[in-house]
């Protein structure tokens, strides 16, 4: 990475606006060499109607933080990134507070990359266990 942690953390939150990163108040909160963190807020806008977090709120997290993980270790410049197959076992609700995803490489090829993301929440507990691969396609210049 030749950018600042700083950077890095701006230029993720810079591409959320008027998307559905925004809508959810996805905010990307730490990188490191090997990972990516987001936060999301659970309030009753990420609801399913009895007031738990809804799964497909989370399975938008991961994603989220999953592909731009992948825009953060690759040349994305070059590539465009999108998630081809997502596997979640929800494993514990939750109604309140913040969910934090931590997107890890399993493995980054120059076409797929494996990325296993935990959704946990503030007090380090396992919400969520999510697998993303996704896909590095050619931008044509």
């Amino acid at each position: 990475m030749d950018l600042t942690k700083e950077q890095i953390l701006q230029e993720c939150n810079k591409i959320c606006k008027d998307t559905l990163m925004e809508t959810l108040a996805i905010h990307f909160c730490d990188v490191g060499e090997d990972y990516l963190v987001a936060k999301m807020p659970v309030t009753s806008r990420v609801y399913q109607p009895d007031k738990v977090l809804h799964g497909g709120a989370m399975v938008a997290l991961a994603e989220s933080v999953g592909s731009a993980a992948s825009m953060i270790f690759l040349n994305s410049s070059e590539f465009y990134i999108r998630g081809i197959e997502i596997s979640a076992n929800h494993v514990k609700s939750i109604r309140e507070g913040y969910v934090y995803a931590t997107a890890r490489a399993v493995h980054r090829g120059r076409t797929t990359q494996l990325w296993d993301i935990k959704i946990k929440d503030e007090n380090e507990q396992l919400i969520s266990s999510v697998k993303l691969t996704t896909i590095a396609l050619p931008k044509n210049k």
